[in-house]
């Protein structure tokens, strides 16, 4: 079981909370965590770019960094929650990482470690469910111990027992992953990260996605070409972008990316 935490330096930590608006210095308490959460979700976009980029791929805490942080990109869920997490324990909390199963109504639930989710524990002792890497999902951390529903400008969401120990994380009554709550150490996703990058199963594989919440309540995502917004009331409004030139700006000015090249889907490379 890993017991010993990773820390960020502390100009590391400071830099880290001026990429996502929240000024210091921080006690590790559930208000703080929640204030990190929703504002991580609002400046740290959950994109997999770097697969269709070819870029290198790591899940050494270094390497997120410096992709997250100092050249002020996003990732995904191994990738965001692995270096909040790292965050979360340089401000004092304790942090499980964990495997999760996600779910959907055609294929049923993924194998173990298709996601990663986070078990934080602040300073009075209160347990958090925290989850900065699975796209539209909670804007706050939910009650780890709680299982009535918890509302969230996400939606209506609930942690259900299922076996084992495992928990269900449901959003409007539809489970969104299965969790299993032992602890793991970041490198245990390494394999997992590798299907996701290279695998022509892997839906990240085979779609772009580059998505975020935006002060309005709302969330704008570019899926390759077409920009999708949506409001607090959840209008929603798509556009085309013609040119290169349009979605390199939409990078750009949207979420915080300058790119020299348009991200093309690669496929999967088995």
């Amino acid at each position: 079981m890993p017991t010993t935490p990773h820390r960020l330096l502390p100009n590391q930590v400071t830099a880290y909370l001026e990429r996502i608006g929240v000024p210091g210095p921080l006690k590790p308490d559930a208000e703080t965590l929640r204030q990190l959460h929703s504002a991580h979700l609002h400046a740290i976009p959950f994109e997999n770019l770097g697969i269709h980029l070819d870029e290198d791929m790591s899940l050494d805490a270094a390497a997120l960094y410096a992709k997250i942080v100092v050249r002020r990109r996003g990732g995904f869920c191994y990738e965001l929650n692995g270096l909040f997490a790292v965050l979360l324990e340089s401000l004092g909390y304790r942090v499980h990482r964990m495997s999760a199963r996600t779910f959907s109504a055609e294929r049923g639930f993924s194998p173990p470690l298709d996601h990663m989710a986070l078990r934080v524990v602040d300073e009075a002792g209160d347990v958090w469910l925290t989850d900065v890497g699975f796209g539209r999902h909670t804007e706050f951390p939910l009650a780890f111990d709680e299982r009535s529903e918890q509302p969230d400008p996400g939606g209506r969401f609930r942690i259900a027992e299922y076996e084992d120990g495992e928990l269900d994380v449901l959003r409007e009554g539809e489970v969104q992953y299965r969790v299993d709550p032992r602890p793991l150490a970041l490198s245990d996703f390494t394999m997992a990260m590798w299907f996701q990058r290279t695998s022509p199963q892997s839906h990240f594989t085979q779609s772009l996605v580059c998505s975020r919440l935006t002060s309005d309540g709302g969330r704008v995502t570019l899926s390759g070409r077409k920009l999708v917004t949506t409001d607090a009331t959840g209008s929603r409004q798509e556009k085309d972008l013609a040119s290169d030139d349009d979605v390199l700006a939409a990078y750009r000015e949207l979420f915080g990316i300058k790119l020299m090249l348009v991200p093309e889907v690669r496929g999967g490379r088995w």
